[in-house]
Formats: structure tokens, sequence, C-alpha cells
């Protein structure tokens, strides 16, 4: 049987007996039920993981002994930065959990002019809540012990705007060249993902301006789920630690 591992939320600076969090010990003690003596791997997103057993269980409380730190990292060589445009029902939820499983380091969530989803600010940040405890999970269950951040919702122009030194990308259908025709050597990737609807034509010439570059992932229309998940996996594959 696998060992569970568990995402602690503070820093863990010490090794000996620990209390876990409220949801970690709801979800060990009452979804996985586990007793006395048995083993979890706690990582606190610092890159390293914590073997250790459990010494007390209760209804609201879980005690372990932590017997050491190790040091493993599972992080790709290439740094992902995905600007994902919010997309309805549970797709979102869909795609940051598998773009994390898929070795991307950070997630923003965009506002864009065919954005299907309006939310007020206040079940924006209880949806931002929820997509990073989706991260988290995801985490737990890949073997990743950094985990990436979720920041908070920006208008995609903002996003565009933003300085960075990584490679930009625009997938576009009609774009003349693919991922495959990348210049090497590639370690810092930003990664737009539009709407269902797409972008407008206003913001593809938008993100021109901001030096986004178009490329291109086949002759096939994707859904935007299906999208990201494609050209992050095009991208471990070519620069990252996927093949």
């Amino acid at each position: 049987m696998r060992i569970p591992r568990i995402h602690h939320p503070q820093t863990i600076d010490q090794l000996g007996t620990l209390a876990l969090s409220e949801d970690a010990a709801g979800h060990v003690g009452r979804v996985l039920r586990m007793k006395e003596g048995q083993e979890v791997l706690l990582f606190d997103g610092s890159g390293a993981e914590f073997p250790a057993t459990i010494s007390s269980v209760s209804k609201k409380n879980v005690e372990v002994e932590l017997s050491e730190r190790i040091e493993r990292s599972s992080e790709s060589p290439l740094d992902i930065h995905l600007g994902q445009v919010i997309s309805r029902g549970d797709k979102m939820e869909f795609t940051i959990q598998k773009s994390v499983e898929l070795g991307v380091n950070t997630i923003t969530p965009l506002i864009s002019e065919r954005c299907g989803v309006k939310l007020d600010q206040k079940r924006f940040e209880k949806k931002l809540a929820q997509w990073q405890k989706i991260a988290i999970a995801a985490c737990e269950q890949c073997g990743r012990n950094t985990v990436p951040v979720i920041r908070p919702i920006m208008q995609l122009e903002d996003w565009c705007a933003e300085q960075t030194d990584a490679l930009k990308l625009n997938l576009h259908p009609r774009a003349k060249y693919s991922i495959n025709t990348l210049p090497e050597p590639m370690t810092k990737v930003r990664l737009l993902i539009g709407p269902e609807g797409g972008l407008s034509a206003e913001e593809i010439g938008m993100t021109e301006q901001y030096k986004f570059e178009e490329t291109l992932l086949g002759p096939r229309v994707l859904r935007t789920e299906t999208a990201a998940l494609t050209a992050i996996t095009a991208l471990q594959v070519r620069f990252g630690d996927l093949g």
C-alpha cells in the first residue's frame, strides 16, 4: 500500500512530535481512517519531505513523530507560468489539477473579453482558495514537494504587461511556427491560454504588442483545457523532463 503524502502548511523546522493541521488531521483520521503506528509522508512546500509515524489520533487532532528530513525534488528544469483565462464549470479545476501534475510552477487565473465566468470579489476569493487546495492535492498525489503558486485573479492585459525574462507564448491555430521550432535552450516560459471562445482580435493584437510569440499545436482547434495540457506536455517534452 502506498504511504499517504500529506501537505503541512507551515515550514517544518525540527523533527519530533508534530500536530497536523485541521484539514490534514481530518483527511488522515476521518477519510483515510488511519491508526496509531501507521506511516505518512509529510511535505511543507520547501522541497523536502518528512517520513513520519502517527502517534495519536482523535476526532479532531492527529499527531505524528517525524523521523528524518529528506531533500528530494521532482521539479522540472523548465519553469512554466500558466496564464489561464478562467473557464466555466469544473474545467478550470481540471486544468489546475493536471497542469500541476505536469510540472507547472505558477498559475495566474485571468479575465478576458470573452471570459464566460462572472463572479464578485468575494466569490473570486473563495474560488482562489479552492484552486490552491486543488494544487496542494495534486502535489500530494503526484509526488511534488514544492507547491505551485495560484496567483490572484488578474485582467488579461495587466498580466501580459508584467515584466519577465521568460519566453512569452500565445497559442494560435494559424500561427506559422510550432513548439518544435522554438529556439533552444529554454528555461522559462510564460504560456497564455485563452477562453472557450478564444481571444478577441483586439486582445491578440495586444499580446503582440507585449511581445508574445504565436505558436501552433497542430491542425485541430482544441478546447481551452485540452490546449493548456497539450501545450504544457509538449513544452516539457522539448525543454523539460518528459520524454
